[in-house]
């Protein structure tokens, strides 16, 4: 993969792969176990690139930050959530400055 690969482009695959075969495809695996089995990935993969972070790695930072992003592509797809509908929010979440943003979910 070059540096052209973007995560819309991992979404495209994981959507792909989502109704192929359990038996050969892990994509198709985890999104058969459920919402459940695919937040828990998210939650390993969450901690481990902390860890990896804390441990001040910057190769295993890399390889986990790239398991999660990709684990929480396929808890999108499992929630049927598309990578736009999140862009889109970030958008408009960087329309005002972070502080203003978290202080108006507050209410």
């Amino acid at each position: 993969m070059t540096s052209e690969f973007t995560l819309h482009d991992l979404a495209e695959r994981i959507a792909e792969r989502a109704g192929g075969d359990a038996g050969t495809s892990y994509t198709a695996r985890l999104l058969e176990k459920g919402v459940a089995a695919c937040a828990q990935k998210v939650g390993e993969e969450a901690v481990e690139t902390v860890i990896a972070a804390l441990g001040e790695d910057r190769e295993a930072l890399r390889n986990e930050a790239a398991d999660l992003l990709f684990h929480l592509l396929v808890l999108l797809k499992a929630q049927d959530v598309s990578l736009d509908e999140v862009v889109a929010e970030l958008a408009r979440r960087t329309a005002q400055s972070g502080l203003a943003e978290k202080a108006a979910r507050k209410s």
